[in-house]
């Protein structure tokens, strides 16, 4: 299908709202069958194991019914989304100079500019369904580290790719996982050799622009053993008024004392459906850290999960969300404990406005395997206001008896005393309580990449308007 369509969005909240006059030269009808996903395989030029991965994916898919215990996906309507554009100025081979002046004004809007890329070790970029940009700085390069396109990576590292392409996360762990399977378009594929260390981040934007749109990057990295890295996830969409979906998936291999943090700031639009799904495999004496902000889409399930396979290894996640007006946000954390002398830490920070809803669901599973595991679990709401809601829906299961397990949870409201205090010495209102919540936040924003800090910083502001 080649049929010319222009898409024009209108313009709300300036920079993240605003959507761009893109121009489609292959757009898949709206709705998912057996011929969307031959055209997406075939669009991307893929080998026969995955065309034959997508199809089975599709019979997992509509064999599966939308779960009920999580917030309600009554209003999302599965064959109204396009599932597959490549817009006009696609190409193989892509060229930073090569990207058309909208499309780069728009990603430098959103922090990608020149100077962010100098002091970034590489830097991925992807619209819609395409990625329109992907650089690595020639010494990591040197070294074997391979950063790419999942479109390029299934063909040019095909033999890595199947071997670890959704065995973290199955088609069949849930019905989103298996649309995913389905569909995916686009991604990271990140692979750090045995022994490398790599110093300076990695980053990757996903931009989604299409009314009634999608996205469903893949994103896969593999640390082999004593490897090192960071990398750096950031999302936005415009607002439209109509639903779109996020069904993105990410899978870590951490291997033999390998260490790897991951870092993702979402903010997707009030018309989004962020249902995310994230998991990291670690071997032994290896860690995982992921660290994320979740802002702005209407409903968000997202529960990074940390599978602690063998001895010694850990994972830390440290997590904020933000649930405003007519915003559900349902995530955070699951460890499963498996080898012997495991640790981990979660950390979630959640802020309610306007009637907005935040839980904090997570799971801790330590097996009958898993001697001397050891997890504490710190969870803390504030509540802005008298309409809002904070909920903590903890899962802990223990299956063995040397394990040490904590957990603390809080919600509270702004204390008045302190509002107080900050207005007699001269502050307005919205002023005070916004440098309150950035308080709240501070230790989890530490955390984060500086430039990611600085969004989230700015993002906090934007949500706090209106107090």
């Amino acid at each position: 299908m080649n049929e010319e369509i222009q898409v024009f969005g209108d313009i709300s909240r300036d920079t993240l709202d605003r959507s761009d006059s893109v121009t489609y030269s292959t757009l898949a009808r709206a709705g998912i069958d057996e011929e969307i996903v031959r055209q997406i395989a075939s669009a991307n030029n893929e080998p026969d194991w995955m065309l034959e991965h997508r199809l089975k994916s599709l019979r997992v898919f509509e064999s599966m019914t939308k779960p009920t215990w999580w917030p309600s996906l009554e209003n999302i309507d599965l064959q109204s989304i396009y599932y597959f554009g490549k817009p006009e100025w696609a190409w193989d081979n892509k060229s930073w100079d090569d990207v058309p002046e909208n499309i780069k004004a728009t990603f430098d809007r959103l922090g990608i500019p020149e100077a962010e890329r100098a002091m970034l070790a590489g830097v991925g970029a992807q619209y819609d369904s395409e990625v329109v940009y992907h650089s690595l700085k020639q010494e990591l390069q040197d070294k074997w580290v391979i950063f790419e396109d999942m479109s390029v990576a299934i063909r040019e590292h095909e033999d890595i790719v199947k071997k670890h392409f959704m065995r973290a996360v199955p088609m069949t762990d849930h019905m989103f996982a298996a649309l995913h399977g389905a569909v995916w378009s686009g991604g990271t594929f990140l692979y750090i050799p045995r022994g490398v260390v790599v110093d300076a981040p990695l980053q990757a934007y996903f931009r989604m622009n299409m009314r009634a749109g999608w996205q469903f990057e893949h994103t896969l990295i593999v640390l082999e053993e004593e490897a090192s890295a960071h990398y750096i996830e950031g999302c936005s969409a415009p607002k439209y008024g109509t639903a779109s979906l996020h069904a993105g998936c990410v899978e870590i291999y951490v291997g033999k004392s390998a260490k790897m943090r991951y870092s993702s700031v979402e903010n997707w639009s009030i018309d989004t459906y962020n249902l995310n799904t994230k998991r990291a495999i670690v071997e032994e004496s290896g860690s995982i850290e992921w660290v994320g902000g979740n802002l702005g889409s209407g409903v968000t399930m997202l529960y990074p999960c940390s599978v602690l396979k063998w001895d010694n290894s850990r994972a830390m996640h440290f997590g904020i969300a933000f649930a405003n007006k007519w915003q559900n946000t349902d995530t955070w954390a699951k460890v499963i404990h498996i080898g012997k002398n495991t640790s981990s830490e979660v950390v979630s920070k959640s802020l309610s406005k306007n009637g907005g809803i935040s839980t904090y669901r997570g799971l801790i599973d330590i097996k009958k395997s898993a001697k001397n595991a050891l997890s504490n679990v710190d969870c803390d709401g504030l509540i802005l206001d008298n309409l809002s809601r904070s909920d903590t829906i903890p899962d802990i299961r223990i299956g063995t008896d040397d394990a040490v397990v904590a957990h603390e949870a809080s919600v509270g409201k702004i204390n008045e005393d302190t509002l107080f205090y900050l207005m007699s010495h001269g502050m307005t209102e919205e002023a005070a309580k916004t440098m309150i919540v950035r308080g709240f936040v501070s230790p989890l924003m530490k955390e984060l990449p500086l430039e990611y800090a600085a969004e989230m910083n700015v993002l906090i502001g934007m949500e706090m308007e209106g107090l």
